[in-house]
C-alpha cells in the first residue's frame, strides 16, 4: 500500500514516467540539457534541500570559504542531473556499449576477495552514480544483490526495481535483508550496501564523520563480522577528462576484532565511515549533501536541522 495515497502515487508516476522516456529517447546532447534543466528546477523547487546542503557543508567543511562551498553545491546538482539522465538510459545499455558510459579500475580487489569463498560485501554510498555502478557490475558479467529500502510510491518502486534488475542484479529489501544477505554470502555472491544515510538510535552507533558525531548503521559491520566476508569499497565516480564514469574498487577493508563484540561493531563501523569520508573529500561535489545525514543526535544534544 502506498504511504502517499493512491492519487498522489499516480500523479507522481504520471510525472516521472514521461520524463524518463524522453531522456531515454532524445539525442544525447538534448537529453543532457534536459537533465541539467531538471537539476536546476530541483534546486529552485526544493529550497529545504538547499538549506540542508548548505548547513551540512558549513558544518563538515568549515575550512572552505562560502564561494567554494557553493561551487561544491553546484556540482551536487550537476551530479544528480547526470545520474538521472544515465538512469533513464538504462534500458538501452548492454554489454556492448556500457564501456562508453563507464570503465573499471581495481577490479582485481573484487576478484581476489571472491576467491575466499565467503562472498563479497560492496561498501558504497550516495556518491557519484550508485545506480550505474550496480548496473555496470551486472553488465560486466558479475551481477550482485543490492540492499535497498522500498520507495513509498509502489508504482515508482516497481519502475525503479525493473531498471535496477536489467543487468541481472537482484534487490534485497532492508525489511528482510539480514537473513537473505547471509544466504547470498554463503553462496559466494556479492552484496552491495549503501552506508552513508542517517540511522536511528535503535540500529546505529555514533561515529566521527567530518568531525561531527553521526549515527551510522551497524548493518555492514555486523554482517561482515558474522559471515567473515570481505568488504570491498566501490564507487562510480564521474571523470570530466573522460566524460564518463570510473567504477573504482579499493582493497578490502581490514576488520578488527576485540574481546567485546559490541566494541567490534563500534570500531569497525567507525573504520568504514572514516574510509568513506576520505573518498568523499576527494569528490565532494558528487556526494548527496542534500541528505540530513546528521539528523539523529546524541541524547541531550540540540537538533541540527
Amino acid at each position: 500500500m502506498s504511504k502517499h495515497g493512491t492519487a498522489r502515487s499516480v500523479a507522481e508516476y504520471a510525472l516521472v514516467w514521461p520524463i524518463l522516456k524522453t531522456l531515454e529517447r532524445l539525442p544525447a546532447p538534448l537529453a543532457r540539457a534536459e537533465a541539467r534543466g531538471l537539476g536546476f528546477l530541483l534546486r529552485r523547487a526544493a529550497p529545504g534541500l538547499l538549506r540542508v546542503a548548505r548547513r551540512n557543508l558549513a558544518m563538515a567543511l568549515p575550512e572552505l570559504d562560502a564561494p567554494r562551498r557553493e561551487e561544491i553545491l553546484d556540482g551536487v546538482y550537476a551530479s544528480l542531473a547526470r545520474s538521472f539522465h544515465v538512469f533513464a538510459r538504462f534500458p538501452r545499455l548492454d554489454a556492448g556499449n556500457i564501456g562508453e558510459w563507464i570503465r573499471q579500475e581495481g577490479f582485481e580487489h573484487y576478484q581476489r576477495a571472491r576467491e575466499g569463498g565467503r562472498g563479497v560485501l560492496f561498501l558504497t554510498a550516495h556518491l557519484g552514480n550508485w545506480e550505474l555502478s550496480a548496473l555496470a557490475q551486472g553488465l560486466f558479467g558479475h551481477p550482485l544483490r543490492v540492499v535497498a529500502r522500498p520507495l513509498d510510491n509502489p508504482l515508482l518502486e516497481r519502475l525503479v526495481a525493473r531498471y535496477r534488475t536489467l543487468s541481472g542484479n537482484r534487490i534485497l529489501f532492508k525489511t528482510d535483508s539480514p537473513r537473505r544477505i547471509l544466504e547470498a554470502l554463503r553462496a559466494n555472491q556479492a552484496v552491495g550496501m549503501l552506508i552513508d544515510q542517517n540511522a536511528s538510535l535503535d540500529n546505529g552507533v555514533f561515529v566521527d564523520f567530518f568531525g561531527v558525531p553521526a549515527c551510522a548503521s551497524t548493518g555492514l559491520a555486523r554482517i561482515a563480522l558474522r559471515a567473515g566476508a570481505p568488504i570491498v569499497p566501490g564507487f562510480a565516480l564521474w571523470q570530466d577528462t573522460e566524460q564518463r564514469y570510473l567504477l573504482r574498487f579499493w582493497p578490502p577493508v581490514e576488520m578488527t576484532r576485540a574481546a567485546d563484540p559490541q566494541l567490534d561493531v563500534q570500531m569497525n563501523t567507525q573504520r568504514l565511515n572514516t574510509l568513506l569520508e576520505r573518498i568523499i573529500r576527494q569528490y565532494p561535489d558528487q556526494w548527496l549533501w542534500i541528505h540530513r545525514r546528521w539528523k539523529t543526535r546524541p541524547p541531550g544534544e540540540e537538533a541540527i536541522y
